[in-house]
């Protein structure tokens, strides 16, 4: 069995529906460039408001993957 090391980036994701959409859209992105994602971390969570209503979330997450053995 092999050790497996894993490295860390933080990105900002946003819905203007939920948080689980915008943890989902900061994935997402995070996929089209980064391989091996095994987990996400929710770090913060904040919401943009506009006339004294909530119209977006903004979710960062850290999202841990292993990276390639040679």
């Amino acid at each position: 069995m092999s050790s497996h090391i894993y490295k860390k980036i933080e990105v900002v994701g946003s819905s203007q529906t939920s948080i689980e959409e915008a943890v989902n859209n900061a994935v997402a992105k995070a996929a089209e460039s980064v391989r091996n994602m095994r987990w996400v971390e929710i770090v913060e969570t904040r919401c943009h408001i506009e006339e004294q209503k909530v119209v977006y979330w903004q979710v960062t997450v850290k999202i841990g993957f292993t990276l390639d053995e040679n």
